[in-house]
């Protein structure tokens, strides 16, 4: 009686599998097309073996919880003057970005400002959390000036509010999205003037969070970037706060969050917007997206308008791609539950699993991005309004393509993704033996989110092998 949703869910891993990487075309973020040394569907087989295998070593190796319990084995407190000196530097660069913005060249490579904002921000804050913790926590701009308006005792002046449950973190999602939709969608997404305006906006509207609810709440709730940087830093061993920062244990960052309203929808955001983007420069994205504007466009929409419309739809589209598949493995194991547990409590106790693999996407997909685009920031920080100045000395920098390989990069990719989704794997199945408790029960749990894994996988490697430059 219980065998139909284990053979659906291994029916789906052996059906995705199959569709991975289709073979002759240019891995995403390569400069150009490259033969690869080894053939695509070698990776693509490769990728679904190391998750079964792994699949398999754990349900025979990993029989108790170990990852539930965040202990740490030392802590230090931060000096208030080391926490001033951060949020200073941190508040100067985003003035400085935004003068380079409103002040400087319109011209989108010759600007600091997108550069700043694209790799700077976007990417290298996301990886150096999750290698050195929440450092954006002590370096945020928005933050440093709420922490220190609290500090001079503005708040006897506006009460802190308790922050409402129901919200959540669906402001940070929704963040995200209207990131994503700047970055992927919009005409304007490169102009240094657009840009300069948003980041004042965004750091009106973050004061006035922090106003209403205090400055830790609203970052962790509706700072979509201080959340979705919080979240990656539960990967390091190191757990910064404010205050002081600790040396954890083992890698238990991750299991010890506390799901809240709206933290499904971030990651799943933070995935979609990632796995547009890799669609979006694809050819097969490219003529279905060219052709609906065009029908729009004869229709008597303005080109603009009709491209952005286009975009909107399949970076929504994107999300709801991710949404299915994870709550695809949700709805299987609810059917394990037996009643015993709901699809809400079992979505949330999940969730963690998907934070691997959503940084795994990120530095898979922007990894050539950062290392070839990342070599303009000494130029740009020498000349930051693109006028000519050479404040460090290093405005003839230039960009060498020849850095690293293509085939360094793809390998570099394609390990990522496999890395991220095991690590996904070991968090569900640890998660698991807490839920279910009965062997077979966890068993049965397992076959969906290995499912879920493989299907990420899949789409991960597909994106990898079916984009170029």
């Amino acid at each position: 009686m219980h065998r139909g949703p284990s053979l659906a869910a291994l029916a789906v891993t052996t059906l995705t599998a199959l569709l991975i990487a289709p073979p002759g075309a240019a891995a995403h973020g390569l400069v150009g097309d490259t033969d690869l040394p080894v053939p695509q569907w070698l990776f693509a087989w490769a990728a679904a073996i190391v998750l079964v295998a792994s699949f398999l070593a754990l349900g025979a190796l990993w029989s108790s919880p170990r990852l539930e319990r965040d202990d740490a084995r030392r802590e230090w407190r931060i000096p208030v003057p080391v926490q001033v000196a951060c949020g200073l530097v941190g508040f100067a660069f985003f003035a400085l970005v935004v003068v380079a913005a409103l002040a400087g060249t319109t011209e989108p490579t010759d600007n600091l400002a997108p550069t700043a904002v694209y790799v700077l921000f976007w990417v290298v804050i996301a990886l150096a959390s999750a290698a050195f913790g929440d450092l954006f926590a002590l370096f945020s701009p928005w933050r440093s000036v709420g922490r220190a308006a609290e500090a001079l005792g503005l708040r006897r002046v506006l009460p802190v509010r308790e922050y409402p449950a129901r919200l959540g973190q669906w402001p940070a999602a929704l963040t995200i999205l209207a990131f994503g939709w700047l970055e992927l969608v919009s005409v304007d997404g490169q102009s240094p003037r657009v840009l300069g305006v948003l980041a004042l906006l965004y750091l009106v509207v973050q004061l006035g969070g922090q106003a209403l609810w205090g400055s830790r709440a609203w970052s962790r709730n509706g700072d979509g970037f201080g959340a979705l940087f919080a979240l990656f830093a539960r990967l390091s061993p190191l757990d910064w706060d404010t205050d002081r920062v600790r040396l954890r244990r083992r890698p238990s960052g991750l299991s010890a969050l506390r799901p809240t309203s709206g933290t499904v929808a971030l990651l799943c955001v933070s995935l979609g917007v990632t796995t547009f983007d890799g669609v979006s420069g694809g050819p097969a994205w490219g003529s279905t997206g060219r052709a609906v504007a065009q029908d729009l466009i004869d229709g008597g929409m303005g080109p603009a308008l009709a491209h952005q419309l286009t975009g909107t739809i399949g970076i929504l589209l994107a999300i709801a791609l991710v949404v299915g598949v994870y709550q695809l493995g949700v709805r299987g194991m609810v059917g394990v539950a037996r009643g015993r547990r709901t699809h809400d409590e079992l979505s949330r106790a999940f969730v963690h699993s998907l934070v691997p693999i959503a940084l795994a996407y990120v530095l898979a997909h922007y990894f050539s991005f950062v290392v070839f685009q990342g070599q303009a920031l000494p130029a740009l920080l020498s000349d930051p309004l693109g006028d000519g100045a050479d404040l460090l000395g290093a405005a003839d920098w230039t960009i060498d393509r020849g850095a690293v390989s293509p085939d360094v990069i793809w390998y570099v990719q394609t390990v990522t993704l496999i890395v991220g989704h095991v690590g996904g794997l070991v968090l569900a199945h640890d998660r698991a033996l807490t839920v279910f408790r009965r062997p077979r029960a966890v068993l049965r749990s397992q076959y969906w989110m290995l499912a879920v894994m493989v299907g990420f996988t899949s789409v991960g490697l597909w994106l990898l092998s079916s984009v170029g430059t």
